[in-house]
């Protein structure tokens, strides 16, 4: 999962969690990430993710975007860019990975060794018996 950072703009300081692939930015209603400002086309950016290369941006053939100030049609993103797609600039973040609870893992773990230690004491008092 990947999060974006929203720098400027309307909704400046808003972050957008993309769990699905390929998200796209824009004007339009259609898009998953909706940016009315001046400058974003309807349909202006594209992010997929790619198993072998990563997660690569795409833009509509006139739509300008810039990646930490480089002006870009396509671009493999890295951690931390800075998206610049019309008057709105939005950071490239990978999102925290979620953590799930290991409490049923541990009480198991912890009563089968309590068994084994009251296995291995039965049979010692069967021993020396």
């Amino acid at each position: 999962m990947i999060q974006l950072n929203i720098l400027s703009g309307k909704k400046a300081g808003d972050q957008t969690i993309v769990r699905r692939f390929p998200f796209s930015i824009g004007r339009g209603v259609e898009n998953d990430l909706q940016l009315d400002e001046s400058g974003v086309w309807d349909r202006h950016l594209t992010l997929e993710f790619q198993k072998n290369t990563g997660f690569n941006l795409s833009t509509s053939s006139s739509a300008l975007v810039a990646i930490n100030g480089d002006p870009v049609q396509t671009a493999f993103l890295h951690n931390g860019d800075i998206i610049t797609a019309g008057s709105v600039k939005f950071q490239f973040w990978l999102a925290s990975a979620r953590q799930y609870g290991l409490r049923a893992r541990e009480s198991f773990l912890w009563a089968l060794i309590a068994l084994v230690t009251a296995g291995q004491l039965a049979l010692v008092y069967w021993l020396i018996r």
